[in-house]
């Protein structure tokens, strides 16, 4: 662990010698670590929609079909966070680390994203999205916009078909191709491939889809689960369209010009939320609690 923190370190201070050093890494379980962003400034106050405004939001959200996964599908696809608990501590970090970074930054959007496949993305998606729906105040949307390769339905074991590309392209309202978790956490889905997602990913008829979103269901959270930064230039067409962007490694898989280089992409086009090292088995006993024990 300290050997990929180190190199990590080396390779970010090499491009930013410039500028202050970044502050080091906290390491917060064997299955992710997040290198915190810069502190916030001041926060800044969302807007309040007016009461008629709020019950008419209220009402859209209430009227998402309910669906709840089964425990057993939800653990044999690592998502710790639906039942909560011990193993669920790190990821409850990570949600309150990327809170306390867009409430004070005032952010809605984040991607999520990795430099290639199977690092692990749509895993640590799924985990923040159950985890931030435990905050009951936190409206929280998780967006499949991996349009070649889409995996939340099947992660979720989800049946109805979703085409959540159809909603980007500005043809179909979310209601249509979305689900309810509890009060507060909508997930929008794609089953199967899309027809031309770099086009539509490129297209001013998205950006214009997800603000109808943001302006019609006032999430205070939008995850949207990229494609990996390397396999096409999907990801890059939506960078431009969110407020920062977290990036997931795997540890033993991803190369540290990889996480450089991908590192760099991103922070060309947006804020660079976090850094999360996934599929890590090795790690000090100091990192994690007893907490629970």
């Amino acid at each position: 662990m300290e050997r990929i923190q180190s190199a990590i370190a080396k390779a970010r201070a090499a491009r930013n010698a410039a500028r202050a050093d970044p502050p080091p890494p906290l390491v917060l379980s064997p299955e992710a670590a997040v290198e915190p962003a810069a502190a916030p400034p001041a926060a800044v106050a969302p807007p309040v929609p007016e009461p008629a405004a709020r019950a008419a939001i209220d009402a859209r959200w209430s009227a998402l079909p309910g669906f709840a996964p089964s425990g057993a599908q939800m653990a044999r696809q690592h998502v710790v966070t639906f039942v909560g608990g011990r193993e669920a501590v790190h990821f409850d970090m990570l949600r309150t680390r990327i809170l306390q970074q867009m409430r004070g930054n005032g952010w809605t959007r984040v991607a999520i994203t990795s430099p290639g496949p199977s690092c692990g993305k749509s895993t640590v998606a799924l985990n923040l999205a159950f985890s931030l729906a435990r905050q009951g105040e936190v409206r929280t949307l998780l967006a499949e916009m991996d349009l070649r390769r889409p995996s939340l339905a099947r992660m979720l074991g989800l049946r109805e078909k979703h085409q959540f590309a159809e909603v980007l392209a500005g043809q179909a309202d979310l209601a249509a191709h979305a689900v309810r978790y509890g009060p507060n956490l909508a997930i929008a889905t794609q089953t199967g491939p899309a027809r031309h997602p770099a086009e539509l990913l490129h297209s001013p008829a998205m950006a214009a889809a997800l603000d109808r979103i943001e302006a019609d269901w006032v999430p205070d959270v939008v995850l949207c689960d990229l494609p990996p930064l390397f396999a096409a230039d999907d990801a890059m067409a939506v960078l431009g369209q969110v407020d920062a962007a977290l990036i997931v490694v795997a540890a033993g898989s991803t190369t540290v010009g990889e996480i450089d280089r991908c590192e760099r992409e991103v922070a060309a086009q947006t804020n660079v939320l976090g850094m999360v090292l996934n599929k890590c088995r090795y790690m000090d006993k100091d990192y994690g609690y007893d907490y629970y024990g």
